[in-house]
């Protein structure tokens, strides 16, 4: 029987590709280097493709309530 996904796996399963595996790459511990190479991308925006990954998981793990939400209902 598969074992259920961690919040953090889901989430991670419905970003978009580059986010995910920018993600992955970046918690394996590799040199910067080595996942811009992976990546295809400059040096200089990594910095800004990992702050935009983290800010789209934390997003995906936390998704937004509101009034209109069937699952937001009181007590």
């Amino acid at each position: 029987m598969d074992e259920p996904l961690s919040p953090r796996e889901a989430a991670l399963r419905v970003l978009p590709l580059a986010y995910s595996l920018a993600l992955r790459l970046s918690d394996t511990g590799i040199d910067d280097d080595l996942l811009c190479d992976y990546l295809g991308i400059d040096p200089n925006a990594l910095p800004a493709l990992l702050e935009t990954a983290h800010a789209k998981l934390n997003a995906a793990m936390n998704p937004p309530r509101t009034d209109h939400d069937p699952d937001n209902r009181p007590g």
